[in-house]
């Protein structure tokens, strides 16, 4: 036994790593990772090369783990658009694209609104002017003008008011048929809301309304208010 450590200890003394010959193969193992562009790389086996595919695995892991969790966490709003990610400033609507507001339908003590009864059929059809008013009227005047889309023709109109309140007319004009209602002169109106109604017959289908506009004049302790408006539904 002491015989062969001493051989070992002999044959430790006497080596020297052959330096030149490791340079060697550094520069070689350097020359064949570099590949030229477009060159599919070609990995050869041992423990570098081993190492430098796991490491770059780990990393390609990492990075497709964390980008799903990213996605996860931010989700999608209702349009398809990540949440939370920053959004360009609206751009205004091109000219023509959008129907514009036609007119005011609040004004101080006033406020109105316009609808196609749905009650309305293929033949015949009734608009709907509503009123809300937060103060006494001692004035009103509303106006309904039904365009003439094809055989329209006046069959009557009503209020929720009494009917003795106000002066009543129909008349055609410009190409349309024209309800009015007078608040007359001693009456008033109370807080609330009031419908005024224009019935009458057309072509037969669906009758398109974009048309018809009404318009709403009042005054309320001496203040004045106006408004006006169109119809957005059509009977079907």
């Amino acid at each position: 036994m002491d015989e062969v450590r001493r051989r070992l200890r002999e044959a430790a003394a006497s080596h020297r790593p052959d330096r030149e010959r490791m340079l060697a193969r550094v520069e070689r193992g350097m020359a064949e990772d570099r590949q030229p562009a477009g060159a599919v790389p070609v990995y050869r086996p041992g423990r570098a090369s081993r190492l430098a595919i796991a490491g770059a695995t780990a990393a390609v892991v990492a990075v497709l783990a964390l980008g799903g969790h990213t996605v996860a966490t931010m989700g999608r709003d209702g349009d398809g658009a990540v949440a939370g990610a920053a959004s360009p400033p609206a751009s205004p609507a091109p000219g023509g694209t959008e129907r514009p507001s036609p007119a005011r339908t609040e004004d101080g003590h006033l406020w109105s609104d316009g609808s196609v009864d749905p009650h309305s059929n293929s033949y015949w059809a009734q608009s709907n002017v509503t009123v809300k008013n937060r103060k006494a009227l001692t004035s009103l005047t509303v106006e309904l003008r039904i365009t003439d889309t094809g055989g329209v023709a006046s069959t009557g109109g009503w209020r929720t008011r009494p009917a003795g309140d106000f002066d009543f007319s129909v008349r055609k004009e410009g190409g349309a048929l024209v309800y009015r209602w007078t608040l007359r002169p001693g009456r008033t109106v109370p807080p609330g809301q009031h419908v005024f109604a224009g019935q009458y017959n057309h072509a037969e289908g669906g009758r398109d309304a974009a048309g018809d506009t009404y318009t709403v004049r009042s005054e309320a302790s001496g203040e004045p208010a106006a408004v006006q408006g169109d119809f957005a539904r059509t009977p079907s």
